[in-house]
């Protein structure tokens, strides 16, 4: 089956092992995990971020593992998680940048082009959440509002 936007056949990327127990190696208990992953939420980054954090200075190699829980689990439950999905703000980053470009170069045709790929994505992505009560029902994506949304 091909993918959707880029013309290519299969699937992309590697995927991470089933591994269902804790390699003999990892010093961490289940406690020093979460500990951690609300310290580097405190500090503002994101899940993914902080899973590369935990990944490459900690030596922790997945934290679903150790906890039983996800990091955004981790996150919400102590109240750290943003009020909007990561991917959705990741979007919003990108059309804003994108925006930012166009305002410079305002022939550049391409990347036009790539902004309305870009902004159905994110209305798909909102449609996706709003139906399963992420975000608010009234909730639309105006680049005005995502502009200040990305500079909180």
């Amino acid at each position: 089956m091909a993918r959707r936007d880029s013309r290519k056949k299969g699937k992309h990327g590697s995927k991470k092992p089933p591994v269902k127990f804790v390699p003999k190696w990892v010093k961490y208990k289940k406690e020093e995990v979460e500990k951690l992953v609300i310290e580097l939420a405190k500090k503002g980054y994101s899940s993914a971020l902080i899973g590369q954090i935990l990944r490459d200075q900690y030596g922790i190699p997945d934290v679903k593992v150790i906890t039983g829980k996800k990091i955004s689990k981790i996150m919400k439950e102590n109240k750290l998680y943003p009020e909007i999905p990561e991917d959705l703000l990741n979007l919003l980053k990108r059309a804003v940048r994108l925006r930012d470009h166009l305002e410079k170069h305002k022939s550049d045709k391409h990347s036009r082009r790539g902004l309305q790929n870009l902004e159905s994505k994110i209305r798909r992505l909102a449609k996706y959440y709003i139906r399963e009560g992420v975000l608010p029902k009234d909730w639309k994506y105006s680049p005005e509002e995502a502009k200040l949304l990305v500079q909180k």
